[in-house]
């Protein structure tokens, strides 16, 4: 069997083994698309349909690298903001002691010791839907941090959340709007948006990847994201929403690429690309860059080969970005592996198979 075979074959087996339903896989190397395929389906109910190269995602977490990320990196090149400022000086809120101090680059390298997650929305829906996201804001300052900032390292949606509110407050407009305007429209990008949960859509629902049964909203979520607080703050958030197809999310990935090969300048200064895809060395073990993922020394879900300068992130609903920066290959992988259950996590072995199989095709080992 040839090894382009073999990807395809195992695309396919990850359906028949219940890894996903349905998958895209987008490889580039040297900035060429080499590898564009789909499998299986982007739901299987209410209806099923099959899965297309175009189908819309649900990203989840790569919101963080993907958007707010993004966001920050362009407010700190227009000067608004700087990695080591405080957020005292970066937020009008009040904010207690043990928050203070705290910084941009230790919320985007998740050692600014907030806990991991909090499950806001049970309390959240009982608001009106314009108090939110204040509300949340000062729920999460007021939750003690879990270690003193800069010693230790725990993976946080609540940081991302409030660089959300710094975002605002930089730029003088939502999130959103920053992003539309600063990336998503330049690069033409016409499926890739955070969501208003709230709002109308210009798309169809049959356009995306189903994800879970939801039992909190009895529905099976298509085209509405996933993760429950970013429903209960309208669709969105600095941890979540963020919706893409496999080729525009390459687009945006591929931008970033050339501007940390210093190929380009437009969107923003290669040396801010470069030092946000640094894996920060201030706390032991931790594998974080700023708003990114390196590989770690073993069980990476990047699999075996892609060198240790790589970047990364996953997102809870089975999607995935890794690049290669040495070897230059960018592998996207985007699946629907809550549908309909999250109780499925065959992913985490499959992933790293799936990459190693890639970057033997490309003769990367």
């Amino acid at each position: 069997m040839k090894k382009k075979d073999r990807i395809k074959e195992l695309l396919a087996e990850g359906v028949r083994q219940g890894v996903y339903p349905g998958a895209v896989l987008l490889v580039a190397r040297e900035g060429e698309i080499v590898f564009f395929r789909k499998v299986g389906h982007r739901s299987l109910t209410p209806d099923a349909l099959p899965m297309d190269r175009h189908t819309i995602f649900d990203l989840a977490s790569l919101t963080k690298p993907l958007a707010t990320t993004l966001a920050v990196m362009k407010l700190i090149d227009e000067g608004q903001i700087h990695l080591d400022q405080p957020l005292a000086s970066l937020l009008s809120m009040a904010l207690p002691r043990d928050k203070r101090t705290l910084t941009p680059r230790l919320i985007l390298g998740h050692s600014a010791g907030f806990v991991d997650w909090r499950p806001f929305y049970l309390k959240l829906v009982k608001y009106r839907t314009k108090e939110r996201k204040r509300l949340v804001r000062q729920w999460i300052i007021e939750v003690p941090l879990a270690y003193s900032p800069g010693r230790g390292c725990l993976y946080s949606d609540l940081g991302f959340i409030i660089l959300e509110r710094v975002i605002e407050e930089g730029a003088g407009m939502p999130m959103a709007l920053f992003l539309e305007r600063n990336f998503y429209e330049p690069l033409s990008l016409r499926n890739t948006f955070l969501s208003r949960e709230f709002s109308s859509t210009r798309f169809k629902k049959d356009m995306f990847a189903a994800t879970e049964a939801c039992p909190w909203r009895n529905e099976v979520l298509q085209g509405r994201v996933h993760d429950e607080n970013a429903f209960a703050l309208g669709g969105y958030s600095g941890h979540a929403g963020l919706f893409g197809t496999a080729e525009e999310v390459y687009r945006v990935v591929n931008m970033l690429r050339e501007h940390y090969m210093g190929k380009r300048d437009d969107f923003l200064r290669p040396g801010t690309v470069r030092e946000f895809f640094t894996r920060q060395d201030s706390v032991d073990a931790c594998t974080r860059a700023l708003g990114w993922d390196t590989p770690s020394a073993e069980n990476s879900s990047s699999g075996r080969y892609f060198l240790p300068d790589s970047v990364g992130h996953l997102g809870f609903t089975g999607t995935s970005v890794w690049m290669d920066l040495q070897g230059d290959v960018i592998a996207i992988f985007l699946t629907n592996r809550v549908h309909p259950s999250r109780s499925n996590e065959k992913i985490r072995i499959f992933r790293p198979i799936l990459h190693d199989a890639v970057m033997e095709e490309l003769g990367k080992t």
